[in-house]
């Protein structure tokens, strides 16, 4: 496929508005991760308290997820996505002007979640404008929205040197409002949007197996990914000394890499197929994730980072180069259930990062507990469930996927109630 097909299979405005808006709202929610190291020097935080700084605006977009992922089905994409980007501001204000203490910037992290709930609206919004073999590229670039939290570790200390950490908060507000006001105007909603169903049909996915084994690898990738984004300023501060601005720039190399490569995630899943593009992510995630339990010097330490960073982007595009395939009438509700997933793994990491550091004086638990559950356990879990899936969705003739574009007969009964009502056209 070349460009110029894909130009015409899709809306181009609506994906790069797409992108726009996610790319934002990321930069947004990790504001409190990227200012961490002044926070926590102007309220004397111990590192438990610091990991739950970071971690609390990952929890409040795993559990916002969740319902902007049905509104994304049940009022369009587009016009969750522009409530979004409103509720977004009263936190940012609040930022700026008001949190003065732990419990403020507690309950501002907290409301920022409206603006990590963004990618269940972001996704199904570019998604349902493409067939289902431009899946993993479209999903990619969609959710390269990512390298907004680049934009958070690479300006946020910058910023907070030059006018101090609340007006950072501030100058988000900028960025925001002209991204609003450019996808009130350009993006469009897909004519593959469904109908409004019931609130039962939409939670009938959760009786289906593949929703929660979607939901624990992406607890994996973005989980990981995310929470490693919100942490990582702390620990290269903690762990190697370096200035807040240095910090951020050896946290900015980590999450650009993580970020940009997304889409070629996607890409690949496309042609080999994203359960073995998954696995071997996941085994570079596990073999880092060791190496950083071994208290390696800075430049081997940031490269086991940026490695395992790089392959927790890509691994988030294989995973949603699947998932449109599978429940692409219920896109939003999903991207939204499993999203959260990610989220809470997003929320738990640094959370566990902190509180072992407080208690053990150093991150190596922490690490070695994600080599061990999320990197090797991961991909042992999908070598064996993918067996599984194989046998429901056979492989598309030449192409190396893993799922057709018609379910098989053995998924007839189990999605029954989700298809009661008309049927409608493929979104892609």
């Amino acid at each position: 496929m070349n460009f110029g097909e894909f130009r015409r299979v899709g809306h181009m405005p609506t994906l790069i508005g797409a992108f726009s808006y996610f790319t934002v709202s990321c930069m947004i929610w990790l504001i409190p991760g990227a200012l961490a190291n002044s926070i926590a020097s102007d309220f004397a935080l111990a590192d438990a308290r610091k990991g739950l700084m970071v971690a609390v605006p990952v929890l409040g977009g795993a559990v916002l997820r969740l319902a902007l992922g049905l509104l994304a089905d049940r009022i369009g994409a587009r016009r969750a996505a522009m409530l979004g980007m409103s509720l977004s501001i009263p936190p940012l204000l609040l930022g700026w002007i008001w949190a003065d203490g732990f419990a403020g910037i507690l309950l501002v992290g907290l409301l920022l979640g409206v603006a990590g709930a963004s990618f269940a609206a972001a996704l199904p919004l570019a998604s349902r404008w493409y067939p289902p073999h431009c899946q993993g590229l479209v999903m990619g670039i969609a959710g390269a929205g990512n390298i907004g939290t680049a934009l958070a570790t690479f300006f946020g200390p910058r910023l907070d040197a030059a006018w101090g950490w609340h007006a950072v908060f501030g100058a988000a507000l900028i960025p925001l409002l002209a991204t609003f006001a450019l996808f009130a105007i350009f993006v469009e909603e897909s004519p593959n949007q469904p109908p409004p169903r019931p609130l039962s049909d939409y939670l009938a996915v959760l009786r289906i197996g593949d929703t929660w084994w979607f939901s624990f690898f992406y607890a994996i990738t973005f989980g990981g990914f995310v929470g490693l984004a919100s942490f990582l300023n702390i620990f290269f501060l903690s762990q190697y000394g370096l200035s807040n601005v240095e910090a951020g720039q050896f946290t900015t190399l980590c999450v650009v890499a993580g970020s940009t490569l997304r889409p070629l995630g996607g890409h690949l899943a496309d042609r080999f197929g994203g359960v073995r593009v998954l696995i071997g992510l996941d085994l570079i995630v596990g073999a880092t994730m060791l190496g950083m339990a071994t208290r390696p010097p800075l430049l081997a330490g940031t490269a086991l980072l940026l490695a395992a960073m790089t392959a927790l982007g890509m691994g988030n595009g294989c995973i949603f180069q699947i998932v449109p395939q599978r429940f692409s009438r219920e896109i939003g509700v999903v991207t939204g259930i499993v999203g959260a997933a990610g989220g809470l793994g997003g929320f738990v990491l640094p959370m566990v990062l902190g509180v072992l550091k407080q208690t053990t004086g150093s991150f190596d638990g922490g690490f070695l507990g994600f080599a061990m559950v999320g990197g090797l356990g991961g991909a042992l879990a999908l070598a064996l469930v993918s067996r599984g899936w194989r046998d429901l969705f056979p492989g598309e003739g030449g192409r190396a996927s893993e799922f057709s574009t018609a379910p098989h007969p053995a998924m007839v009964e189990a999605d029954a109630v989700l298809i009661a009502s008309a049927p409608f056209d493929r979104a892609g």
